[in-house]
């Protein structure tokens, strides 16, 4: 990865990281993490019962698990820095953020309107008018609906440096 590359996926990273931390104290604790299922279960409305609640549960354990690699219950920005990256997107961060996808997704149609997807956004610590705008910057047709799979892309794009305008507008 260039410096122009790598500069710009440590600032994206920067912004990701500061919206995980849930309170601010410059650390990501397993219960800000984790506490981004609940906010998604309520936001949603869906029961603890719900597959996809029981599903996004176990994929952002074992995303956490992954992420803390020395177990201490806390990420340093240092630390998810040097972890993430797009091996880790694929292969364990696409799963967890596509679960809470899922929950978001009402009608199960493998896409999100933009009441859908703000609400979504919103409930992973994002302003509601930076969500509504990366809306709009995704819904590249028009149609008024974002399919996961190009929501997924558009964040895998942001985290390892690349162009996002979904998440120019989101960070």
């Amino acid at each position: 990865m260039g410096r122009t590359a790598a500069t710009a996926a440590t600032a994206a990273r920067a912004r990701i990281f500061a919206m995980m931390d849930a309170n601010g104290d410059g650390i990501i604790s397993a219960h800000d993490y984790l506490s981004r299922v609940d906010r998604t279960v309520q936001a949603t409305g869906r029961t603890e019962d719900d597959p996809l609640v029981v599903a996004a549960r176990a994929e952002a354990h074992k995303a956490w698990g992954a992420m803390d690699e020395n177990s201490d219950g806390q990420l340093t920005f240092d630390e998810y820095d040097a972890w993430v990256g797009a091996d880790k997107f694929d292969n364990i961060c696409r799963f967890a953020l596509g679960s809470l996808f899922d929950l978001a997704d009402a009608d199960g149609d493998g896409t999100l309107d933009k009441t859908e997807f703000t609400l979504l956004r919103t409930a992973l610590n994002n302003a509601p008018g930076n969500a509504a705008a990366a809306f709009e910057a995704l819904d590249a047709d028009g149609d008024g609906r974002v399919g996961r799979a190009a929501y997924l892309a558009a964040i895998r794009a942001y985290v390892i440096g690349d162009t996002s305008p979904m998440g120019e507008a989101l960070y």
